[in-house]
């Protein structure tokens, strides 16, 4: 492998950096594959005050993390606001970071790191350094990795950080875990059950309706392994009421629950299976196996990392146009039951083995269906 930077290492500029800025605005999936970068910091330099700049969307699932010392968070917009820059620049400057890790590369979250007035300001080069981040970040990382979470890691080679384990630690409260044991007494979902996820931001990334109302009763027929169906917007709700509705009793809508709640809820889920969207990294982050539906993104790039999940797409990273938000449904539409049921009887199949005491290794993507594919380490 070999990295280039723009820039001199800033290993070889500071030796032990005091304060460290993690700068990581929006999304809930960007912010969970950002958190090994946290742990890295973290067990470098043990007795460092690490903050980590991130908008209000976000920032709940960064509450009480044990490796940060100081959260800043901004108001979504807040670049559209003169009067909330003067107070992002103020708490910034007040934390006053040695070094800043810019895991996001655009204009803004770019901006953010020159305002705190480091002198240490390590981006995306490249490609991935996007809309003028480039000029402002004064060390820039060109990545070769693949996957977003070993591209963000591969920034700390500038302060000498290589090879380091890939850790996420999501924290979790008790007041969620009996909201969570509330939730699941409830419904009737003490024992296994399975989490769906409906919804996306994006209309290209939703897999059909009526295909998530057939998944469930596979899986509670198959597998005796009840859904819970969760979605966030009134839109995506409603979706889940009618998935609910239509299973006869194989799926139960969720209620709202706060992002650190779902969280909670997914790190007790035996499988998760929803598209490209937060709720699928947060459920990977906490453990759970995972089967991700990719349509225009891409799953070698954005999917559950790790290696007990599955990724199902029918698209290549070849084919044009490959990320358009705006793109048609054609890619998900593409994705069948069949395709879906395959990867989750992998994932349980392997699950009850190890109950059993059996050996389980997953097959190597060579030797598999060629839709279906294993991410990570």
């Amino acid at each position: 492998m070999t990295l280039r930077m723009d820039g001199q290492p800033a290993d070889l500029l500071l030796s032990n950096p005091q304060r460290l800025l993690i700068v990581r605005l929006n999304t809930i999936s960007d912010t969970m594959t950002g958190l090994p970068v946290l742990m890295a910091l973290r067990t470098r330099y043990p007795s460092a005050e690490i903050a980590w700049l991130v908008e209000d969307k976000s920032a709940a699932l960064l509450y009480g993390h044990i490796a940060l010392d100081r959260l800043i968070i901004a108001k979504r917009g807040w670049l559209k606001s003169l009067e909330e820059v003067r107070l992002i620049r103020k708490r910034l400057q007040a934390f006053s970071p040695d070094v800043t890790i810019d895991l996001q590369s655009q204009f803004k979250s770019a901006f953010a790191a020159w305002l705190s007035g480091s002198r240490i300001r390590i981006g995306f080069g490249g490609s991935d350094g996007r809309e003028g981040s480039r000029w402002l970040n004064n060390i820039r990382v060109h990545a070769d990795e693949t996957h977003v979470v070993d591209r963000n890691l591969q920034l700390l080679h500038a302060i000498g950080i290589c090879g380091c384990s890939i850790d996420f630690d999501l924290p979790e409260c008790e007041t969620d875990r009996i909201t969570v044991a509330r939730i699941r007494r409830e419904l009737n979902l003490e024992g296994n059950f399975a989490v769906l996820n409906v919804g996306s931001n994006w209309e290209s990334k939703r897999w059909r309706t009526e295909r998530f109302t057939e998944l469930s009763k596979y899986l509670h027929e198959q597998w005796n392994l009840p859904s819970l169906v969760v979605g966030g917007s009134l839109e995506e709700r409603d979706i889940a009421y009618r998935i609910a509705t239509d299973s006869y009793g194989a799926a139960h809508l969720a209620p709202m629950m706060t992002l650190p709640e779902l969280a909670a809820m997914c790190r007790r889920a035996t499988l998760f299976v929803g598209s490209d969207t937060g709720p699928l990294h947060v459920a990977a982050t906490v453990g759970t196996p995972c089967v991700g539906l990719f349509g225009p993104t891409q799953g070698s790039r954005t999917g559950p990392y790790g290696s007990g999940h599955r990724v199902v797409q029918l698209r290549t990273p070849g084919d044009p146009d490959f990320k358009p938000r705006d793109a048609s449904r054609e890619w998900m539409d593409a994705i069948q039951l069949e395709h879906v049921t395959m990867a989750c009887d992998e994932i349980l199949a392997a699950i009850l083995a190890r109950a059993e005491g059996q050996s389980v290794a997953f097959p190597a993507n060579d030797d598999m269906d060629p839709v279906i594919h294993r991410i990570g380490a």
